[in-house]
This record gives structure tokens, sequence and C-alpha cells, in this order.
């Protein structure tokens, strides 16, 4: 299997993937621009360590992102040469399990996408099941036991290098400041191979949900279930919460778990409108539309020094991908609205 990773179409495939998102430096201070060199001038004894199984991978530089709702996001940035490497593995494994994977997990698939699993969420509600059982897995990332996910992963895998170099992307430290923490749980974010491992987790999950014939959809670990009664649902939250947390190993955060009317929760920024008819509607949900007024409330600020044009040009940067993205939604009213509390702001620059 390891020989077919290493492939040299494979490789240029990962080697495409990695320059073209780009994205910042790891530990060794490379960029993207400068992979190919470092190719050149190592690339040799590289793939003889790998294919010997004594290959050991840089540690990750750690970097904070805001998260929308305040607070902090870490992420583990690999060297664009573990970058690469790991991005071969994703792209060879990805083509083993994606085709077994559940129809309703959408999230880091190929052709699937956000839209379609809310569009799932509001056929459910369409059908008639009007309860929605909302599971929050708590720090889901920093809490994936690695001796599970490598069990879970050597039914499939018997290549025991393959294993072996997943268990040591899995453990690599964390760099800050200069010192370096060992990892000893959790799939770090911000490598290629993520994705997959979150989902090759969570695919437990799905079957369980299947083999009891529950109506569910996850994207990555955004996942809700649909049930017919408020006692339904009841029930399955129950049920699967223990199951997350005995089975899984993970954590279930109680506080934002619980069962529910759809349009009284949200799903991937959206919500729905009550039923009429037994028909829902896709709308924005009130969240999203509040974090997009106060990233507009920035774009328009006057204790923001710049021209207009420049400022307007930042202001439909935001407003395309916002669009773009929310125009699933079957309320037009909102982008009206938000117009015209645009338009305001502006004649107030």
């Amino acid at each position: 299997m390891l020989e077919n990773i290493l492939h040299r179409n494979n490789m240029n495939a990962a080697y495409l993937k990695v320059t073209k998102n780009k994205g910042s430096h790891g530990v060794d201070g490379v960029s993207t621009s400068e992979l190919k060199a470092q190719i050149s001038g190592e690339w040799d004894t590289i793939h003889d360590q790998l294919l010997k199984g004594t290959y050991q991978p840089s540690p990750v530089r750690r970097v904070e992102i805001p998260k929308p709702n305040g607070g902090k996001r870490e992420l583990g940035i690999p060297t664009v040469m573990d970058r690469m490497i790991q991005q071969a593995l994703n792209l060879y494994l990805q083509s083993i399990y994606d085709p077994a994977f559940s129809t309703q997990s959408h999230g880091f698939r190929p052709g699937k996408r956000a839209h379609d699993a809310v569009r799932q969420a509001k056929t459910y509600i369409n059908e008639g099941y009007t309860w929605v059982v909302d599971i929050d897995l708590e720090k889901f990332f920093d809490r994936v036991n690695h001796d599970r996910l490598m069990r879970t992963l050597s039914f499939r895998i018997k290549d025991h290098r393959v294993l072996r170099l997943i268990r040591r992307y899995l453990q690599v430290g964390i760099m800050e400041g200069g010192l370096t923490t060992p990892n000893r749980s959790g799939i770090p974010q911000g490598s290629p191979l993520s994705p997959l491992l979150s989902n090759i987790v969570l695919d437990e999950l799905d079957k369980e949900l299947e083999s009891r014939g529950i109506r569910f959809v996850r994207f990555a670990d955004d996942v809700q279930m649909y049930a017919g009664s408020k006692r339904a649902a009841e029930r399955i939250l129950k049920n699967m919460m223990t199951f997350i947390e005995k089975t899984l190993k993970l954590k279930v955060n109680r506080e934002k778990s619980a069962v529910s009317r759809p349009w009284k929760r949200k799903f991937l920024g959206f919500s729905f409108t009550p039923s009429v008819k037994g028909k829902a509607r896709v709308r924005v949900h009130k969240d999203s539309v509040h974090k997009a007024k106060q990233r507009l409330r920035q774009l328009t600020s006057r204790k923001w020094s710049t021209d207009m044009k420049y400022r307007i040009e930042k202001i439909n940067e935001f407003l395309t991908g916002w669009y773009n993205y929310f125009r699933l939604a079957e309320t037009p009213s909102i982008f009206k609205r938000m117009m015209e509390w645009l338009k305001r702001r502006l004649r107030m620059i």
C-alpha cells in the first residue's frame, strides 16, 4: 500500500494540492513556493526513510485563529513537506474509505457540500420528522482516542508502515515558542489528513444511527437527528449520548445538546421556518445575521482610516462570499433588509 501512496502520480497530485492551497509555513519556515526546491534536495532521502518506516515528521507550528462566536481555535500547521506526504496519504486512503461512508455524511467529502446537508434536514422536516436531536460533541478534534482510531484503521489498512506513519502524524509534537509539547490525544486541526480521519471516527456513529433506522444528517462533527415525536427524540438523545461516550470515547456537551424543534436550532448557519401545511423553508439563522453585521460594522467603521474604493472592495468581497453561502435560504427578505441596513451605515461614513 505504501508504494501506491508514494507512486509518482499520487505524489504529483498531492504536490499540486499543497501548492494550490498555499497556506502558512511550518516550523522549518519553508513556504509552498520553496517546496519544489526542497523536494529536489531532500526527497530521495525522505522517500527511502518512508519505505523503511524510519521517517519522523516534524512538529507542527501552533497558531490561534479567532472563532466566530469568540474565543480561539488552535491549529497545528505542518511543514509543507509533511503536508505533501499527508495529502498523498489522504488522496489514496480517501479512495478506499469514502465509498463506504454514509450518504448522510456531507463534510470534507468529494461532491458533498453544506447545502446538501441542509437540504436533507429540510426533507426530514417536510416528511413529518419535526423534532430534532441536536448533539454537541465537546472539543471533538482534541478528544479523539489514538488507540481506538488506530484499531479502526487497522481493519482496512494492512500495511504496518502506513499505520505507523499515521500514528506518528497523530502524535507529532506541537511547537510554540521553541518548545515542543507531545500530543497524546486528538486529531491536529490544520493538517490535510485530519478531515478524513475525523470522518473515519464518526463513521461508526453514522453506522449505529443507520442500524437503528434513525434519520440523521452530519457535516463533520456537526450532527442532527430527526424524530416524529418528542418522546422518540428524547429516547434517541439518551441512547446516542451513551453510545458516543461509552463506545466512541468522546464527550457530549450536555449544556449545548438538546431535543427541540428544528426552527429553534441552528444547523451550519441556517435554520428553518415552522412547517406550514407540511412545508418548512430554509432561513438564515439570526446568529449568522448578527455575525455578518458585526463584520460589516468593522468594514464601515469611521475608525478604519482607508479610502472608500478599498472599503467598498472589501465590503463587496465579504458580501459575495456571504451571499454565495446563504443563497440557499428561501426567505429573500433577509437579504433586502441587510442591504438597506448597509446603505444606512455607508451614508454615515
